[in-house]
């Protein structure tokens, strides 16, 4: 049995662990993605655990707030991860269909990620609703997805997405960089 909880501070370093295993410690510190993250919190409300029945932390799922160019406020999600022992139980899509849930109870009209298309596009994400925005960096572009959790919130949007939302305090940012 798995259960999805909005993430604790506790979660921490069990979360960069997971993090780092998935993705490499260097490599996912490098990606345009996280240049908008950096020194900032997840959006409110939207920062979430898999845990195990022992209550273990499994698999992580985070969105971002940013600006999508003319659109105006919007999300990232990212990064997704799930423990290589847990992998291919949906745990991943369950993580998934309950952050867009949330995401949309809270009024939230865009989602935006850079992944795997085939994977994400089972959410609803497509290449299409991003057509006119930019990351600030490179990434592939078949991977840049959007998708509308207000019908028309991405339409003819265009200009280059920016990070948005709270920053970390000063005081923890040296705490959060040696837990990483």
């Amino acid at each position: 049995m798995v259960t999805i909880t909005p993430e604790i501070a506790a979660d921490l370093p069990a979360r960069e662990v997971l993090l780092d295993r998935a993705f490499g410690k260097a490599e996912r510190r490098r990606k345009t993605s996280e240049r908008l993250r950096d020194g900032r919190l997840p959006a409110d409300g939207l920062a979430f655990a898999a845990r195990n029945r022992k209550g273990r932390l499994i698999g992580t799922l985070r969105l971002w707030n940013i600006t999508a160019g003319s659109a105006g406020p919007a999300l990232l999600l990212g990064p997704l991860a799930v423990d290589c022992a847990y992998q291919k139980r949906g745990i991943g899509a369950k993580l998934m269909r309950h952050a867009l849930e949330e995401a949309r109870k809270l009024g939230h009209k865009a989602v935006l990620l850079v992944g795997d298309a085939p994977y994400y596009g089972r959410f609803g994400f497509t290449r299409a609703s991003v057509e006119g925005l930019s990351l600030p960096g490179p990434v592939e572009l078949e991977r840049f997805l959007g998708l509308e959790l207000e019908a028309g919130a991405l339409k003819e949007a265009e200009g280059v997405i920016s990070a948005a939302g709270r920053m970390i305090p000063a005081g923890e940012i040296e705490t959060a960089r040696q837990t990483a």
